[in-house]
């Protein structure tokens, strides 16, 4: 694996160890000359954010933060970025940490001059034409866990802190200017949080390569994705100081949000809901209803399956890979239920109704309705 390398796909992305350090560069490159930075709670106050900090201060961009994004992020949080940004009077956002402060921060990019409501700009149709696109702010993304992928992506998930429901808000142009993908900033990360993350990244290329929408540039990235977490992630969740494994996995994350244009089906269908309401980690969420959305959709996946099994080196087609999938999730320390994830007695109906309306339920290569998907709930409880 190369040390460092220049992409121009699907943006520049500065990847390698220690890029970091050109972190003034690539605000300048993307013409931010006050930038905020926006990060999670958990990451706010830890010696990488710090660092971060005194890298911009040193080239003469500031030193603004703001650090108070929830694990999933809602419109509350979003009030508040913006209002932070406004005051501040930046001009570019540094989006820092993981799925939800690489989130936050596109988001308050796309809205802080914006004079409609952000829920008026979800993936519908064409609802992302309502927005002014000049008035969108300029995003560099830093990435600091090897999941989500959303340093590459256009859309943002935000949830509504009323109804608990999350939303995907999308436009073109909330896709970062530039990306720093510095592995060396995932190095120690807890191994649980390296567990759920990396099986985010191996959903999102397991649900966009068994998507029925015909898509094979994506296709076939997924697939590489994939094979990249079943090489690394176990290899980074027992060594959290092994580079080479956490350069794969950041790859992977990235693959796999490049994927999922193809699309996504049940297990995030089902995960969304259960995040928003209770609060569970998003990845591990949907690392628990890998298996049993596997089973719900063997027979329009079993062929399809079978040739990712022979791709990855896994010996016994279909029903190898999803023997595969419960073993990585055992090593991993996966949580086998909603129970020993934290839920108790969830409302299936209600997450149900909750399921079928989330946008990814509609790419899934099974019909979802509410018996089978109450169902798929209960077997996971």
């Amino acid at each position: 694996m190369p040390a460092t390398a220049n992409w121009s796909y699907p943006t520049k992305i500065r990847f390698g160890a220690g890029r970091i350090a050109e972190l003034a560069d690539a605000c300048a490159a993307a013409g931010i000359r006050k930038p905020l930075l926006v990060t999670d709670k958990g990451l706010a106050n830890l010696p990488i954010t710090e660092d971060a900090l005194n890298k911009l201060e040193n080239a003469g961009l500031g030193r603004s933060l703001f650090g108070e994004v929830d694990p999933n992020p809602n419109d509350k949080n979003l009030l508040a970025g913006i209002t932070a940004f406004c005051e501040g009077d930046h001009d570019g956002v540094v989006a820092f940490g993981g799925g939800s402060g690489l989130d936050l921060g596109k988001l308050i990019a796309l809205m802080t001059k914006q004079t409609i409501s952000v829920w008026d700009l979800e993936d519908i149709g064409d609802w992302w034409t309502r927005a002014d696109a000049s008035a969108i702010m300029p995003v560099v993304a830093v990435p600091t866990t090897a999941g989500t992928g959303s340093e590459v992506g256009r859309a943002g998930v935000l949830t509504n802190s009323e109804t608990h429901v999350k939303k995907i808000i999308f436009h073109p142009k909330m896709m970062p200017a530039e990306v720093i993908c510095d592995p060396e900033l995932t190095v120690g990360m807890p191994p649980a949080i390296s567990a759920g993350t990396g099986m985010d990244a191996f959903a999102h290329c397991l649900e966009a390569y068994c998507s029925p929408q015909y898509h094979p540039m994506s296709e076939g990235i997924a697939l590489e994705g994939m094979r990249l977490v079943k090489d690394n992630l176990q290899r980074a969740y027992r060594d959290g100081n092994d580079i080479e494994a956490r350069a794969g996995m950041m790859s992977a994350a990235a693959m796999g949000a490049v994927a999922f244009q193809k699309g996504l089906g049940a297990i995030h269908a089902l995960s969304h809901p259960v995040g928003a309401v209770y609060g569970t980690h998003h990845g591990t969420t949907n690392a628990l209803f890998m298996q049993a959305v596997l089973a719900f959709n063997r027979r329009e996946i079993e062929e399809r399956l079978a040739r990712a099994a022979s791709y990855l080196g896994i010996a016994g087609g279909y029903d190898g890979f999803c023997a595969f999938v419960g073993e990585l999730n055992d090593a991993l320390g996966i949580p086998a239920s909603l129970t020993e994830l934290g839920v108790k007695n969830p409302d299936l109906d209600r997450l149900t109704a909750m399921a079928l309306e989330d946008p990814c339920a509609g790419g899934n290569p099974v019909k979802m309705t509410f018996k089978n998907t109450r169902a798929l709930f209960e077997a996971c409880v």
